[in-house]
């Protein structure tokens, strides 16, 4: 063939996107030949090569080709380019049918040639997208239409022709047709233009692009309800610039579901993965468990789905996908298991090799070499130098140069002072080595860094078949464990440490007789500690060991948990690499590991392995025996696994790389142990990869984009892989023996199934006296029926389910805050059970509002039912019929299936605010309740949010000087999305462990963030894989509480006692006329400025949008706030645009379900509504029929439908009471309010400008308003500047702050002036620490100046002096304490 008619391989192949590596190798390749069978959709090509590439490159490029093109499979013929090429035959005017061509021989025929013109003329085609492109062959056609055809979502016509991948997209291509999954959609409705923005993103896994349209009207309907997330689609349409982004898109002309092609396992016996890595093998696995993904995304589903037995989750060090690996389960065998950061502190290295025994005082060869260089295969001996010791003494020597045949270089003459000269004439290196041997005999030999100096003599032995197997001692070795205070043990360092005559280093029989010096004092040392014989040494060493300062690198080690107990010992050991020998990486020492080795199962692991570095390091087969003895399995794994020792340099070819799995192998069978082949799993499918790459790359890794392909691979392929080892061994590592593994592991699971409580002495019977007590005093000795049946329902299934001691725990720790002086808030659903009520958890009153008498009992249900009133708080005054006292209103109309579900199915989970004051204390309590070594800190996981995938993305591309589409980036940025960057804590969770049980029973624990100088520890499991198993406090810091607290200290007002129906508080929430002002320019029509829940200008436009006056509807608006997507484009469209009564509208997850209750919809199922509403799941199957014909509106069942997450009434409830308490005191108690505002909400409070005046405040409202985006310490001053500015606009002012007067950190109010006095802390950067610093150093005496008070607050830096100053702190006095000899004469 002439050069003319060869094309170069990238221009052909121009639709593949290689690494830069790739397209380097492939950029000399020349094409010669090619054939498409597009029956089987395969590409066949000879490929003309100046270097021939390895076999596992070519099959990478084989299947990267595949993966480009769409096909099943590429294969690439490679061959050395020619010198010269025979001439070719005329290419045909139309290819051959490709299922007729026959294999190429090495002259291409002209059926091959016309094939290849064909691809190549199709190629260019898709290229340029010219109308060719649209035109498919009659068999084509055939094809196509023979198969099922999705469901048309958009167009009129069925989409018939082929598509082409992402990647070639172009903008100049105009119309296209692209296949792929739609991962990302984002549809936007323009209610004031009646129209649709139809946006979604979908991609083929070569490249993405978003579909985008404008529909006027109802037309995009279609697309917006039938195009979901993970949609498999076939689309059809042009390619434009958005004119918005600049980006380009695709406007859609059809668009056509299609049936994703799933990848199986279709072998008749399946292997079992024994090795992989999911999304908590930190920063560098993707590999998904969670139960919510399906087998697309799930391995474990995958795995099942494939008909595999068992999948082992084997996580770097760590075992935190073990509760989502178990809930994806169905019927499949998880095997849980780290591959642990392991360091051999027992015999890595061993002094004496060999089973000969003697004492010390028998004779021992003592020996040294000098060789050509390092390695053992290339370099050979120069000279052997012996000693004999006997009973301490040298007796005997032997010294003998050997020919290396071949000139010595420069450095090694240097070094040993050996020339080409002394060596001319020397014995050959066989009998060298011969005589050296028949010198030694039977006797034991001795040698510094032996390992170095026995290689060698073993490797010349198998060069000339004579056995060597000699005993061997390691003076290296016994010198790290008997004199570990040297920093470093070389020969000369060691001699001159133990007094040794000087000697002439790095020549043979001056090394070898210093061995023989160095080893007399070395066997006293030893019989100093009870060692007498050679065998003796090794046990003794393991002891000495940890007194050493070897620096040992961390190897990988796989330790599967074989039954429960092994499972425990696994948790034992990952929680002590964890909290005691954290070094960068949690550390399991093998020392460790052999105490808690009982039901644990060891493999190899990978190339980080002990034993494969041996293997690599080319040890003799007999210290890999007894490094590889220590192991349950052997582990081999593909060779494009480690690729990267070609790619390094580290080996010369991929036959080493085979030869270093058949020494496994080998081994394995010399030790009868299986060997298994496994795939060190990182992500899940080949196009995975990408993601990895970005991932290694935001760490730094100059290697991020080499390739990997270590996704989780099928039966077939993985024996593919292993071909090399012939077809019975490639079998038996990949089937029989990961099943036989699979068969040792019991069915394990990773938490006790069940509730475990700790134990509280009589705790069922403490909380049935507390409640019908409390019952009875609210209701009377015969308490109404309703109470009566809610309290004996509740009660029933909570002591049932055994979840007293979460009550009793919760009111103990309630009743001591409030001991203190501190309210508690309930949060979440707790407040709907009317229990935590009666026992003192929480405030809420869950029972339907209604009247009792506080005097003679009496109670009233009826009145507020036949009213139509939704609380307590809003029904009208009324005093009790019987005895005339006025009546109290109560209750809030909360079901009890909110909490607890029906029958007690759902574990309790009590949320609780605390004063942030008392928190520290809250938690105390709690260590002394149920002992200091059964409660942890509850364990959060960290993982990369999206924000931060996109800026990974963006480097990842700005670095390579790539650009890729929007739709891409998204794509790429969500592929990185959910991996674990760190572990923490969270804020207020405590966990408790019952007394009978320790926390290796449920997981393991460690420091959060692996913070090792923490003195916290947390459960290593993320605390909500076992709220169902274990009881969890949340026991958070809230302000409210505390705020709450100094309003009374301030004004000795009971909080519990302010009436929750006070008309002048409610009023502030569509008015501020009660406070004095109306309709300021700046803060708008209502007074909720300042007050919690409705603070935010957005709560403030719900409340002008609602006009509440009711406290049933502030609950509403409390839940439209905290909800998500059930305010905007939904509650307020219906309540501001269609009129709907807003307590008709859906504001708490409890609505719907009294709602569906009322129009007579069963109460289980009205409860499976909600709860599929609330979590954002959207109406069950069958729901939206059974709503409509119970009589529910349409416009609710839109609602619900909007609805992505719902907030629980009873934690509105909580916090709109503890919400318009304060406002309460904003209204009566003004002073006391803004004082305690400051004091404890206002952390942005700066008195160098909010205390100088109304104008300033303004003004600097002003300038931060004025920047397009404020920082978000100017958006917390601005929230803050807005309090103050009413403050100043309701008539009070601020005083000059005064040294002796103000308070460290609280605003102290002066009723009488009408004006509050700012604390020390209010000064920008002056921190708490230095203010209470002035306020000791103050006690009981006037500073005479500055200079004085200077000295005595030195943490008050010079800065804040002037700032001091400046805020009148320090008016009238002098700035040092000198006084003149002219002071007081004038």
């Amino acid at each position: 063939m002439s050069q003319a008619q060869k094309i170069p391989f990238l221009n052909l192949f121009s639709a593949w996107r290689p690494g830069e590596e790739l397209a380097a190798l492939a950029g000399g390749y020349l094409v010669t030949g090619a054939v498409i069978d597009k029956a089987a959709r395969s590409i066949r090509a000879k490929v003309e090569c100046p270097r021939m590439p390895e076999e596992g490159l070519r099959h990478q490029i084989e299947k990267s080709l595949a993966l480009a093109y769409r096909v099943e499979r590429v294969e690439l013929e490679m061959g050395a380019a020619a010198a010269t090429a025979p001439t070719s035959a005329p290419v045909a005017a139309e290819p051959a049918p490709a299922a007729s061509a026959p294999p190429p021989p090495p002259p291409a025929s002209p059926v091959e040639e016309d094939a290849m013109a064909a691809f190549r003329r199709t190629e260019e085609i898709r290229r340029r997208a010219l109308a060719g492109l649209k035109t498919a062959s009659p068999r084509e056609k055939k094809a196509a239409s023979g198969g099922p055809r999705g469901k048309l979502l958009y167009g009129k016509h069925e989409i018939k022709r082929e598509s082409i991948p992402m990647s070639t997209l172009e903008l100049d291509m105009g119309t296209v047709i692209v296949k792929g999954d739609v991962f990302a959609v984002d549809h936007r409705e323009l209610k004031k233009r009646g129209a649709w923005v139809v946006c979604f993103d979908v991609t083929d896994y070569t490249g993405s692009v978003r579909v985008s349209k404008f529909f006027p009207g109802d037309e995009g309907k279609g697309i917006v309800d039938g195009v979901k997330k993970g949609q498999h689609l076939v689309i059809q349409g042009k390619l434009n610039i958005d004119r918005f982004t600049g980006d380009m898109v695709l406007e859609p002309y059809a668009i056509m579901e299609s049936a994703k092609p799933m990848k199986t396992d279709d072998a008749p016996e399946k292997r079992v993965e024994l090795h992989l890595h999911t999304t908590m093998s930190s920063m560098d696995a993707l590999t998904q468990v969670s139960p919510k993904a399906g087998p697309d995304k799930n391995v474990v589903k995958r795995a099942e789905a494939w008909g595999h037995r068992a999948i082992a989750i084997t996580d770097h060090g760590v075992a935190q996908a073990f509760p989502d690996a178990w809930h994806s389960a169905k019927k499949i065998k998880v095997l849980y298991g780290v591959e642990a950061y392991f360091i051999n502190d027992v015999d890595d290295r061993v002094v004496v090799h060999g089973d000969k025994e003697q004492d010390f005082t028998g004779d021992i060869v003592c020996f040294d070499i000098e060789t050509t260089g390092l390695d053992k295969r290339r370099d050979v001996i120069t000279e052997i130098g012996a000693v004999v010791l006997r009973n301490g003494e040298v007796v005997e020597q032997f010294s003998t140069f050997a020919d290396p045949e071949r000139p010595l270089t420069r450095e090694i003459t240097e070094l040993t002072g050996i020339t080409d000269e002394m060596l001319r004439g020397a014995p050959s290196q066989a009998e060298a080595i011969n005589a050296f041997l028949d010198f030694v005999g039977e006797r034991p030999l001795a040698a510094h860094n032996a390992e170095f100096d026995m290689g060698f003599i073993a490797e010349g032995c198998r060069r000339m078949g004579r056995p060597f197997d000699s005993t061997s001692i390691d003076t290296l070795i016994l010198a790290q464990n008997l004199l570990p205070e040297l920093g470093k043990h070389k020969l000369d360092i060691v001699a001159e440490h133990l007094n040794l005559p000087a000697f002439n280093h790095h020549r043979a029989y001056d090394d070898a007789a210093t061995v023989g010096y160095m080893l007399v004092p070395f066997f006293e040392m030893l019989r100093d500690r009870g060692v007498h014989t050679l065998q003796q040494i090794n046990p003794a060493m393991a002891r000495l060991r940890t007194g050493g300062k070897a620096r040992r690198q961390p190897k990988h080690l796989i330790v599967l948990a074989k039954n429960q107990l092994g499972l425990r010992n696994l948790y034992k050991l990952i929680s002590a690499s964890h909290l005691d020998h954290f070094k960068r990486y949690p550390i399991m020492p093998k020392s460790l590991i052999n105490q808690h080795r009982e039901g644990l199962i060891i493999g190899s692991a990978c190339e980080a392995g002990e034993l494969f570095q041996a293997v690599v390091k080319r040890k003799d087969f007999a210290e890999l025996k007894r490094i590889a003895s220590w192991y349950d399995f052997l582990e081999i794994q593909p060779l494009c696994n480690n690729a990267f020792m070609l790619r390094k340099g580290m080996v010369q070819s991929q036959e080493e790389l085979k030869d270093f799995n058949r020494t496994i192998v080998s081994l394995g069978e010399a030790l009868d142990k299986p060997v298994c082949a496994t795939g060190d799993v990182h992500f899940l499918d080949p196009e995975d990869e990408i993601y990895r790459h970005v991932l290694l790359a935001s760490k730094g890794f100059e290697d991020a984009d080499s390739s990997l392909p270590i996704y989780f691979k099928t039966t077939t392929e993985m024996l593919e892989e292993f071909a090399y080892l012939g077809k019975e061994k490639a079998y038996e590592v990949v089937v029989r023996n990961t099943n036989l593994v699979a068969d040792w592991c019991e069915d394990v699971v990773p938490l006790p199934q069940g509730l475990f409580a700790p134990k509280i002495e009589n705790s069922a019977e403490e909380l049935t006296s507390l409640v019908w007590g409390k019952a009875k005093a609210l209701y009377g000795e015969e308490p109404p029926k309703i109470v009566v049946d809610r309290i004996n329902a509740e009660l029933g299934d909570i002591i049932k389910c055994k979840y007293d001691v979460i009550y009793m725990s919760a009111q103990k720790l309630v009743q001591d805050s409030l001991a203190h002086g501190y309210l508690v808030g309930s949060r979440g659903s707790v407040g709907s059970s009317l229990v935590a009520f009666m026992s003192g958890i929480t405030e809420v009153n869950s029972l339907p509002p209604h009247y009792r008498c506080p005097k003679c009992k009496h109670s009233d249900f009826d009145t507020a039912k036949e009213k139509g009133i939704g609380c307590g708080a809003d029904m009208p005054d009324a005093v009790c019929p019987v005895c005339g006292t006025p009546y109290a209103k109560d209750g809030f109309n909360i079901p009890f299936e909110t909490f607890l579900g029906f029958g007690g199915d759902k574990v309790p989970d009590i949320d609780l605010n605390f004063s942030g004051e008392y928190q520290a204390n809250a938690h105390r309590y709690t260590f002394e309740l149920f002992g200091q070594t059964h409660v942890f800190r509850a364990g959060t996981i960290g993982t990369v949010a999206e924000k931060t995938a996109f800026g990974y993305v963006k480097k990842y591309m700005d670095e390579r000087g790539r650009t890729v589409n929007r739709a891409e980036e998204n794509r790429l940025a969500q592929g990185c999305t959910g991996v674990k960057r760190t572990t923490g804590q969270h804020p207020g969770g405590m966990v408790v462990i019952p007394q009978n049980r320790e926390i290796y029973d449920f997981c393991p624990v460690q420091h959060p963030a692996d913070d090792p100088n923490s003195d916290i520890i947390t459960t290593h499991f993320e605390y909500h894989s076992m709220e169902s198993n274990l009881l969890k406090l949340d026991m958070l810091g809230h302000d409210d509480p505390t705020m709450i607290r100094m309003l009374q200290d301030l004004t000795g007002v009971d909080p519990q006692k302010i009436p929750l129906d006070d008309r002048d508080t409610m009023s502030i929430f569509t008015s501020s006329e009660v406070l004095g002002f109306v309709d300021d320019p700046i803060l708008g029509p209502t007074g909720a400025v300042a007050i919690p829940e409705f603070n935010t200008k957005f709560t403030r436009g719900m409340l002008v949008d609602t006009q509440p006056h009711e406290f049933d509807i502030l609950l509403r608006l409390s839940g439209f706030s905290h909800g998500t997507d059930v305010w905007l484009g939904n509650a307020r469209d219906l309540i501001v645009d269609q009129g709907v009564p807003v307590g008709q509208a859906i504001g708490c997850r409890d609505d719907i379900m009294l709602f569906l209750i009322s129009c007579g919809m069963p109460e289980k199922r009205a409860f499976k509504i909600m709860e599929s509403v609330r979590k954002g799941r959207g109406l069950p199957e069958g729901a939206e029929e059974e709503m409509r014909a119970a009589g529910v509106p349409d416009w609710y069942i839109g609602s619900c439908k909007k609805i992505k997450y719902l907030f629980p009434k009873a934690h509105a409830v909580a916090y709109v009471m503890m919400a318009f308490r304060i406002a309460w005191f904003k209204v009566h108690r003004p002073l006391a309010f803004y004082a305690a505002f400051f004091s404890i909400r206002a952390k942005a409070f700066d008195a160098t400008f909010m205390c100088q005046g109304m104008d300033v405040c303004k003004a600097k409202m002003r300038e931060i308003e004025s920047k397009e985006k404020p920082s978000p310490v100017e958006e917390d001053i601005l929230v803050t500047l807005e309090v103050v500015y009413e403050f100043y606009l309701r008539g009070f002012t601020f005083e000059h702050m005064d040294l002796y007067r103000s308070h460290a950190v609280n605003f102290l109010p002066d009723n009488e002036k009408g004006s509050l006095l700012p604390p020390f802390t209010s000064v920008p950067g002056l921190g708490e620490t230095a203010a209470w610093s002035i306020m000791e150093q103050r006690e009981g005496k006037r500073f005479i100046s500055i200079e004085e008070f200077s000295a005595a607050c030195p943490k008050v830096s010079k800065t804040h002096i002037e700032q001091l100053k400046a805020a009148g702190a320090l008016d009238g006095m002098p700035d040092t304490s000198q006084i003149t000899l002219f002071d007081g004469l004038f």
